[in-house]
């Protein structure tokens, strides 16, 4: 059973006990997050787990009111992709 948690600073994919996918961010200033890391181990890739993972940080900055500076080239392309991620992107 899959299962998204958040630790510190990032989200971790979760595969019973074992982390098959993460997702980094730190904050920057008050109001900015950076996407630095997005990985997914090669037998879980294919399946929508890093969106999944960007996912995350999106609707976590949206809670906290914050945009996403997505400096990893993986989670940039998502957002670039989905319109409905772009509304964190910093104006």
């Amino acid at each position: 059973m899959l299962k998204i948690i958040k630790g510190d600073n990032k989200f971790s994919a979760m595969e019973g006990d074992q982390e098959i996918g993460q997702i980094t961010f730190s904050p920057s200033g008050e109001n900015h997050f950076v996407i630095d890391h997005t990985e997914v181990k090669k037998e879980a890739e294919g399946q929508g787990l890093g969106e999944q993972l960007v996912e995350k940080v999106v609707e976590l900055a949206r809670e906290e009111n914050k945009t996403v500076d997505p400096q990893c080239p993986f989670a940039a392309h998502i957002i670039q992709k989905n319109e409905e991620f772009q509304d964190v992107l910093p104006k």
